[in-house]
């Protein structure tokens, strides 16, 4: 076999790739003896009948479809090789020649991993952002965690007020027809939540337990589903009991019982200290986000279409999986948030252009600074993980792990060795 490129246009070329005559009959016998048995010829039971007979009964073109399949499995991998060609893509075949007791002549056009020409990357200066934490921070976690130890009881006398929870039964209608989703049965409503559209819950307000009402409210323009958007709607309401939340107070035995400290003094230098800590890893995070982001902006790459389709597949598959374990599936998606696929793959379509440019040039600088790591570290990786699994035998299962998704952890531990180097030749500023 032999082969030579040809460059077609910007991240595209075009591979000639010629298999000797003998390959290719030994590729036709292997496309006989695959498919001898599907055909009927007259004197001979069926598989029975010799090449040379099929050929003659229906031509040796009968062949041609598996024998070019063959052929393009066994040279198409080392024609790449040869010709250091990085596809991104299935190539589009084309056949130049061909006939038994001839050279094999196909093309395959391919598009390739794109070039990429890096700029400044080092010492660059970079924005960082601190964040304080403020006292108020502080109490509103508290409120919260009174909130969620709050006692709940029926209101034996009186009517809704602000701050009670309504038990509630509810159908809407939008022009005197019930509409899919606007039912619920034995519903907890916060009075003052505002987790109701428009005016809702100020309307059950004044009303008594076991009481009918009429509660009529708009949609927002923008609520999400067609069918809804900006339209009036009658929800019949039945208040079935009213709930009163009593607070505990907020004093050292509140300390005592929502955490392992005796006053509260020490619970607030407590959610104090993890705030402070969240927020450290938060400018953590963001300013290496900040430091790959700047890097990204000095270099310059053409990225091919496919690349960008391809990531935006994966992320596709992402939210598929994610509405799954919600009960939910890409059409009910679609249908509620008043969307469809070519509009989230649109959406999409921004984030997973960066995605792939930052891969690209983060692959480019590390072979620039020739940054590599061991197996000793990708196992660490892989350890890291199986300890997360939470199985017992951790060493066994790294080691499956390191297996299934080496060249993944692989380029992520390069990664993250790369992502420090530029980080810490960066130069912070406020």
């Amino acid at each position: 076999m032999n082969s030579k490129v040809e460059k077609i246009e910007t991240n595209v070329v075009k591979l000639e790739i010629t298999v000797e005559a003998e390959k290719f009959n030994e590729a036709m016998k292997k496309a006989y003896a695959k498919n001898a048995k599907k055909f009927n010829v007259p004197g001979f039971r069926k598989g029975k009948a010799p090449m040379s007979i099929i050929k003659k009964y229906y031509g040796e073109g009968v062949f041609y479809e598996d024998a070019i399949n063959f052929c393009c499995d066994d040279t198409y991998p080392q024609a790449l090789k040869d010709n250091d060609v990085n596809p991104v893509d299935y190539p589009k075949i084309d056949i130049v020649s061909i006939g038994e007791g001839k050279e094999f002549v196909y093309s395959a056009t391919v598009t390739i991993k794109p070039e990429v020409e890096v700029g400044e990357y080092k010492g660059l200066e970079v924005k960082e952002v601190k964040y304080e934490v403020k006292d108020e921070e502080v109490e509103n976690q508290i409120k919260t965690m009174q909130e969620k130890n709050a006692r709940v009881e029926s209101k034996e006398q009186g009517t809704v007020e602000k701050g009670n929870i309504a038990v509630i039964d509810f159908k809407g209608f939008i022009d005197g027809n019930a509409f899919e989703g606007g039912e619920g049965k034995d519903y907890d409503l916060e009075i003052g939540s505002g987790s109701f559209i428009d005016t809702f819950e100020d309307q059950l307000v004044g009303a008594a337990k076991g009481e009918e009402r009429d509660v009529n409210v708009t949609f927002p323009a923008e609520y999400g589903r067609e069918e809804l958007n900006g339209k009036p709607a009658l929800f019949k309401v039945t208040v079935k009991d009213i709930k009163i939340k009593e607070l505990p107070a907020i004093d050292d035995e509140f300390a005592k019982e929502v955490s392992e400290f005796d006053t509260m003094d020490e619970l607030r230098a407590d959610i104090r200290t993890k705030m402070e800590e969240s927020n450290t890893q938060k400018s953590k995070n963001e300013y290496e986000e900040a430091v790959i982001d700047a890097v990204c902006a000095n270099a310059k790459v053409e990225i091919p279409k496919v690349m960008i389709d391809k990531e935006i597949d994966g992320m596709i598959k992402d939210l598929e999986m994610r509405l799954k374990y919600q009960g939910l599936d890409l059409p009910t998606y679609y249908k509620y948030t008043n969307s469809s696929e070519d509009k989230v793959r649109e959406y999409m379509r921004e984030t997973a252009e960066k995605r792939v440019k930052t891969e690209l040039v983060l692959e480019k600088i590390s072979e620039l600074e020739k940054v590599d790591v061991t197996e000793e570290e990708i196992l660490a990786k892989a350890t890291e993980m199986a300890k997360q699994y939470g199985d017992k035998d951790i060493e066994k299962t790294a080691k499956l792990i390191v297996s299934a998704q080496g060249s993944y952890l692989k380029t992520d531990a390069i990664n993250e060795k790369l992502i420090k180097m530029l980080v810490e030749s960066s130069k912070a500023i406020a």
